[in-house]
Parts: structure tokens; C-alpha cells; sequence
């Protein structure tokens, strides 16, 4: 694999100023690496080779100049394809869906272009970006590059296969339940889901946000100030912030920080799963943090009238749709949405209460302890072709038990690889910060990525 590859974004764009590295050539190498491994992984839509060679020639110019439009000039970018992008249809993953052309940029797509950013493809997802999986109806099926007989996770499925893949140092998912940090968690790499409003989104709706998909901490960090710009399309969205995004200055010692190995329900953690995070934690004990076991946030009451909640929210989404339109919904999420049909209004109700008990739940846990440490993913792996862990509509989020709470409780956490399983597997570790800690837990993701080593292998098709 071409060393440029490796480089972070910081690193790239040094080598920009000194003239030693054009965008035109770093994405040469990019465009390489993707007609190498793209044809194995599937992890992109839209895939646009020479309208990215004129965006790169277009940056090269500029920075011949001196005059970069922003941070990310010239820095090769996928987005989520979710994630609207002007002129170009998004099919939410489905078959079902009429291709019809978006008529703007979402938030994170506007922000991304008006910094120079080349935006060369997007990024495949499950129907509607209801799974946790490479599966869809719509696109190929996608695969985890450390083994493609595995599944790389979803819904930000392709972000996640492309990150790991090495087809570019940025990619953008979305994540409503953990389809940032999932997939992140399952390929190895970095994924940031931060406070919810802090990157805006379109449409905006209970837990949805929007977060960079990277090798290393320190470029996620750099996407941020692009990111976090504020739109008003999202009625949830922050105020305008000045952070310094790349202060990773941090002293451990003194900070109490939660251990959560049980997850209150859902799948039991693999025994890789658990002796890796065990290990993480004592990397943070051995620097002077005070880490203490903590009770689950979750409950199989909260889990199972989400469940309720979101079923009867999708079946609203479609039960108007033709028949032939349904019938080409992924089966598994068409016989998941199909039960929210016989649904009540007060049932959905109580299942939407549900997220109020986690926000509560989640707010009594940090008036405890200042970050928490969770296994991002219960289970080291899963086939390919599975819609999801367990494989059953009836049994839907039984793997989202360490990473919903905080998408309901609006607070940020990251995914960050912090070992492998005897399968040879990632494994992810979940760092969670208080609602608005966002730099806590970027600072925290650094220091364990400094403790371990950064990126210390590669997927075996980086060696193609």
C-alpha cells in the first residue's frame, strides 16, 4: 500500500504548504488504493473518479496560490448516503425508494465543500439505515476489510469499510442508535458521535447525529471545526463554538472515571470482548485514573419500548407505499416495521417515554463519575450476510445496549480499536463524556491511542 495512505490529515496538508505533495497527487494514490480493494469491500456509492481528479487539479491550483479555501482543501472525503448531496438521488439504502435528486447539500456536505474538501463518493447503507449491517436491497453488499467473510457493521456500513480500507483519511456516518460507533467498533477504526446538535443534520429528528468515521483520533479532531459549523436547517443544533479542537492537552490522574461491562440487557460480551476493554481500562488506572465499576443505564423495559417507538414511527414512514414498493424493502426490516402496524398511539407513547427514562438514567450516572469505559460492541464478529447480530426482526437491538443510552441521553462517545480478538477481529472500545464534553472525550480517545501505540496494523488487504 502507498505510504501516502497512511498519512494523517495534518500531515498531508503540511506537505501541501511546502509544495512536496499536490491534492492532485495524494488523490492519484487514493484513486489507486480504490480500483485495488473497492471491488472486494463495496463500500461506496456514486463513486466519481474524474470528477474527483477536477476537484483535486482545482485544489492544486489554489494551493499553488497560497490560497486554500479552508481547513480540508484538498483532503478526499466520502459522506454517508443518507447524507444528501446536490444533484444526486439518495435512495436510503432501499430499493424502494424513486432516485430522485437532491436539490442541496445536507449541513455536513455544505460545510465539508465550503472548505475545499473533495467529496468523491458516497458511502453504502442498509434499508433506511435501519441496521446494524452491510445488507441491502439497494446496494452490494458490503464487507468488513479485516475479513470479508464478516460483516463490517452498520448503517454507517460503507463509511466504516472505506475508513479501514484506506480510501482516504475522512468519511462521514450518522448514527441514531450506535451506526457510527458500531461499525466503528467491528473495522477498527475511529468513530466520533459527538453531543447531539454539535455537527447539525437535515432532517433532525430524537438522537440523530452526524460524526466523522477516521484511522486517527487527531483527524476526526481537524474535521470538527468544518463539522460543528452551525446551519439552521437543524432546529436541534448548538451555538456557534470557537474550540480548540486539537488541544489533546489531558492529566488523568484524579479523574473518576465508570466501568460498565454489563450493558443491563441485550447480547452477553464475548470473552475477547471483555479481557480487551478490562485491558483498556487498566491503561487509564496505570495513568492515575480512579476507575470504578458502574451499574447499566439500560434496561430491557427501555430497550423493548424503543423498539415499540421505532416500529410505529417506520411503519408511518411507509405503510402508504404501493405494494410493489414494499415488497422491495429489505424482508428483515419489512417484517421488523410490519409489527409498529398494530401499534396504538398511547403504546408508541409509552415506548417514546422509554428514551426519557434512559436521558434520566444516564444524567443520575454522570452526577457520578466524569467519563465512562464500555465495550462498543458486545460481540467480536458477525457473517456478512447477516441483516444484524442475531439475525431475527424479533430480536433487533440486542446489540445497541452499549451505545443507545447515549444517543438518548444526547451525550458524546467514541469508538476507538483497543485490541484484537484470537480470531484476529478489532475490537472497540466506547469512551462516553458528559452532555457537551466533546473535547473530553476526544482528549480521553487521544491519550488511550497514545498509550497503545495509534494504529498498530492494518487490515490484510492493505497489503495488496
Amino acid at each position: 500500500m502507498n505510504d501516502l495512505l497512511k498519512l494523517t490529515i495534518r500531515e498531508i496538508l503540511g506537505l501541501y504548504r511546502e509544495k512536496s505533495l499536490s491534492p492532485a497527487e495524494y488523490w492519484q494514490a487514493v484513486e489507486a488504493r480504490i480500483a485495488s480493494v473497492e471491488p472486494k469491500v463495496q463500500a461506496l456509492y456514486l463513486y466519481d473518479p474524474e470528477g474527483a481528479r477536477s476537484q483535486a487539479e482545482a485544489s492544486t491550483r489554489r494551493w499553488a496560490r497560497g490560497e486554500p479555501l479552508g481547513p480540508l482543501d484538498g483532503i478526499p472525503v466520502t459522506v454517508k448516503e443518507l447524507i444528501a448531496t446536490k444533484g444526486d438521488p439518495v435512495p436510503m439504502g432501499t430499493r424502494a425508494v424513486d432516485l430522485v435528486p437532491a436539490v442541496e447539500d445536507a449541513p455536513a456536505a455544505a460545510r465539508l465543500r465550503e472548505d475545499g474538501a473533495i467529496i468523491f463518493a458516497k458511502t453504502t447503507c442498509p434499508d433506511y439505515g435501519m441496521l446494524s449491517s452491510g445488507l441491502s436491497s439497494f446496494h452490494p453488499l458490503t464487507r468488513n476489510p479485516w475479513d470479508l467473510s464478516q460483516n463490517p457493521g452498520g448503517s454507517s456500513a460503507g463509511a466504516s469499510a472505506a475508513a479501514a480500507a484506506c480510501f482516504g483519511p475522512l468519511h462521514i456516518g450518522t448514527d441514531i442508535g450506535g451506526s457510527v460507533r458500531l461499525p466503528a467498533g467491528w473495522t477498527g477504526i475511529f468513530g466520533f458521535k459527538p453531543s447531539h446538535g454539535r455537527i447539525p443534520v437535515d432532517p433532525y429528528y430524537l438522537g440523530r447525529c452526524a460524526g466523522p468515521m477516521t484511522r486517527t483520533v487527531e483527524d476526526a479532531a481537524v474535521s470538527m471545526p468544518t463539522l460543528s459549523r452551525p446551519d439552521w436547517r437543524d432546529g436541534t443544533a448548538l451555538e456557534p463554538n470557537d474550540d480548540d479542537w486539537l488541544d489533546f492537552d489531558l492529566d488523568v490522574k484524579g479523574m473518576k472515571i465508570g466501568l460498565m461491562m454489563d450493558a443491563g440487557t441485550g447480547l452477553s460480551v464475548d470473552a475477547d470482548v471483555q479481557q480487551a476493554v478490562l485491558s483498556a481500562a487498566r491503561r487509564f488506572e496505570d495513568a492515575g485514573a480512579v476507575v470504578v465499576p458502574v451499574e447499566p443505564v439500560l434496561t430491557r423495559e427501555m430497550l423493548d419500548g424503543l423498539d415499540v417507538f421505532w416500529r410505529a414511527r417506520f411503519w408511518g414512514q411507509i405503510e402508504k407505499l404501493p405494494d410493489a414498493r414494499k415488497a422491495m424493502i429489505l424482508p428483515y426490516i419489512f417484517q421488523w416495521a410490519e409489527g409498529g402496524s398494530s401499534v396504538s398511539g398511547v403504546e408508541a407513547v409509552r415506548g417514546f417515554d422509554r428514551t426519557i427514562e434512559m436521558r434520566r438514567a444516564c444524567s443520575k450516572l454522570f452526577s457520578q463519575v466524569d467519563a465512562v469505559l464500555s465495550p462498543t460492541n458486545p460481540i467480536v464478529s458477525y457473517p456478512a450476510d447477516w441483516a444484524s447480530p442475531t439475525n431475527d426482526p424479533s430480536q433487533p437491538f440486542e446489540h445497541i445496549a452499549f451505545t443507545v443510552p447515549w444517543n438518548m441521553s444526547e451525550q458524546p462517545a467514541a469508538s476507538i480499536n483497543c485490541g484484537f480478538s484470537t480470531s484476529g477481529m478489532p475490537i472497540g472500545l466506547q469512551i462516553i463524556g458528559p452532555r457537551f464534553g466533546d473535547l473530553l472525550v476526544l482528549k480521553l480517545s487521544r491519550a488511550f491511542e497514545e498509550w497503545s501505540g495509534g494504529v498498530t496494523a492494518w487490515p490484510e488487504l492493505a497489503n495488496e
